[in-house]
């Protein structure tokens, strides 16, 4: 056994670590002559590898080498000059190509528009091939510019002394908070793998795999061993999926947060749900393909315990068009939390998918009770199918925050939701049919009373919308986009802007000082739930909104804001560990300000700090009860006097 995980870690590990030693047979040095004022000529040497060519421009569509820039406001006039002519040769590839071989240089004319900095980071884009090996390579250099000007950055490191909490300091809720909310990753993990025990995929497999230990094991007490080893193995394989995120984690802690915030990441699970969704509807079947089933059932009859952790194996892969939505959602959901929180919430969903096959292994005569498959969980499947249909909107409602697109405004995005949910109802009722529903078939008591609750629900969405009902939703704060991300006009003025300053820590330093406040520092996010259950439940709250506008600069840092920050205040940060990121984005400079000085990288984190920039308390994070955070408040402005 020890064996085999130890080669399944080997397998998850390999899939994530990229290869270290991949060859690189193409090198370039870049440099820059100027033109004008704004104007250079960039002129690239390249060096190739013995046996290895680059392409030329070719018919097949290959591309010679070129330049590319991030900076949007660089403009490439005109095409590059190659030093040499390409010669033909024979390809294994393509048979006859145009070819450089050994070294060229290229020569680029570029415009940079306004402000420039004292080096420019470009790319050499080449394709080489050696044989039947293709690499498509971006070979990154930096270049130094004549009439450029260093950047002025941001000071991201506050003195240590300033970041120190005084040995007599209030708050320290937030190592509460995180325990508090592990817990509620694991229990969403294990109610998400409850559900998927009642989809078609999973459910019938119980009784079949149950039956399986109890007729081929030779005593009672070998078929419950079989029934534990059984149930710990799929307990195993969940877990361990957690595990190449905690080596991500250990490289760069704020990546998680970066997935979890990607926009175009979110655009791909809002496609990947919407398929998943269309699938659950009965429109068609998601099947993994079936070498990957084979392979690891023919693994599952060694009668061993190699063959009963094949057997778990197994059902994962089967199982996967009706567990992978369930999980996708568990994986973005848990991952502003870091890699254990993953990890607490696979370990959740593992163990509520493995003890049923383990208690009915246990007490087998309680296959009697289980209900009977049948039409039942074909309603479940497309239940779930509205459910993952609203998941989708979701994800793109993230992505529009982030970006600030302005499609999935407040308003739009309940309407689409009220939508979803009365389409719930109808099909519950049996009004709406979908694939495989047959007309006029007897609907049970719970349907009914289920699709009454999706009616009501739906209703309450709409009637939601209006400013004045806004406190019918709190119970959804941090899924539908903020009150003040609104198509009304007169709707600026609510929960979310009453910070004195948003994305701007210097600005707030300087009315700290001026007004001689203290200063609020809300670490927070775009697609934050947790954020928008904070400033929509409890900063509304009377007492705790007169405390922050009274006695506090209020700064709002947004960590997964994308907006670019102006080309001359963009830099390279390089921390104590010898790890360069290039700050280039709002989200990148606030994110690395919080990880850098406090040790922390999940939000909401609330930190106080007097106007010399010295911090006054613990910081906290996600506090939904009023008072509890109302008390953190008043200490920390009583440290500052």
């Amino acid at each position: 056994m020890n064996k085999i995980v130890a080669l399944f870690v080997a397998f998850v590990t390999l899939l994530m670590v990229p290869n270290a030693q991949a060859q690189n047979p193409v090198t370039a040095s870049v440099k820059a002559f100027v033109v004008n004022d704004s104007t250079y000529t960039l002129k690239a040497s390249i060096q190739i590898q013995s046996d290895w060519h680059v392409y030329a421009t070719n018919p097949d569509g290959l591309n010679a080498p070129s330049f590319k820039s991030s900076l949007e406001t660089v403009r490439f006039i005109g095409l590059p000059i190659y030093s040499v002519k390409a010669m033909k040769q024979t390809d294994v590839l393509f048979k006859q190509a145009n070819v450089y071989v050994h070294s060229l240089d290229i020569e680029q004319s570029i415009v940079i528009n306004g402000f420039q900095p004292d080096s420019l980071q470009t790319t050499v884009v080449v394709n080489a091939a050696k044989g039947d090996q293709f690499l498509a390579l971006e070979v990154p250099v930096t270049v130094a510019l004549a009439n450029g000007k260093k950047t002025a950055g941001f000071q991201i490191l506050l003195p240590e002394a300033n970041t120190k909490v005084p040995a007599d300091a209030c708050g320290g809720a937030t190592q509460d908070t995180k325990t508090s909310s592990g817990w509620a990753v694991f229990l969403l993990g294990f109610l998400g793998g409850l559900i998927a025990l009642i989809t078609p995929c999973v459910f019938p497999m119980i009784p079949v795999t149950v039956s399986f230990f109890t007729k081929r094991s030779k005593t009672k007490k070998q078929g419950i061993k079989n029934g534990l080893l059984y149930g710990a193995s799929i307990f195993l394989i969940y877990v361990l999926a957690s595990v190449p995120f905690h080596i991500i984690g250990n490289v760069q802690p704020e990546i998680f947060n970066s997935i979890s915030t990607n926009p175009w990441l979110n655009i791909i699970f809002f496609i990947i749900f919407i398929f998943f969704s269309i699938s659950f509807f009965g429109f068609f079947e998601i099947t993994l393909p079936s070498g990957i089933a084979n392979k690891a059932d023919s693994k599952s009859g060694l009668g061993s315990i190699g063959g009963i952790f094949f057997m778990a194996i197994t059902l994962a892969i089967v199982s996967f068009s009706c567990t992978g939505p369930i999980l996708g959602t568990l994986l973005v959901g848990s991952l502003q939390g870091g890699a254990w929180a993953l990890t607490e919430g696979m370990a959740g969903f593992g163990i509520a998918l493995a003890l049923p096959f383990t208690l009915f292994a246990i007490f087998p005569q309680w296959l009697q009770s289980l209900p009977k498959s049948g039409g039942w969980l074909d309603t479940v499947k497309k239940v779930l199918a509205f459910l993952e249909l609203a998941l989708a909107f979701k994800f793109l409602s993230n992505a529009d925050l982030v970006e600030h697109w302005g499609l999935l405004k407040r308003e739009v995005f309940l309407g689409i939701w009220a939508v979803i949910s009365i389409g719930l109802a109808l099909y519950l009722r049996g009004i709406l049919l979908l694939p495989h529903d047959v007309k006029g078939a007897k609907i049970s008591r719970i349907r009914k009373s289920l699709g009454d609750i999706a009616l009501v629900f739906g209703i309450i969405l709409i009637v939601g919308m209006a400013p004045k009902n806004t406190y019918l939703l709190k119970f959804l704060s941090g899924f539908p986009p903020p009150t003040h991300y609104s198509l009304l006009a007169n709707n600026k003025d609510q929960v979310g802007l009453h910070a004195n300053v948003v994305n701007d820590y210097e600005k707030a330093v300087q009315l700290s000082k001026e007004q001689n406040k203290p200063i609020l520092i809300d670490f927070t996010g775009w697609a934050c739930v947790n954020c928008r259950k904070m400033e929509e439940n409890v900063w509304t709250d009377p007492e705790v909104m007169a405390e922050i506008q009274n006695k506090f600069i209020l700064v709002s840092l947004y960590v997964d804001d994308k907006e670019l920050l102006p080309v001359e205040k963009r830099f390279k940060y390089t921390n104590a560990q010898g790890q360069s990121k290039d700050i280039i984005s709002i989200g990148d400079l606030w994110a690395t300000f919080q990880a850098e000085n406090f040790n922390q990288v999940t939000q909401p984190l609330y930190v106080v700090m007097s106007p010399a920039q010295k911090i006054l308390s613990n910081p906290v994070g996600y506090t939904p009860n009023a008072k509890e955070y109302l008390q953190w408040l008043a200490c920390s402005v009583n440290k500052d006097k």
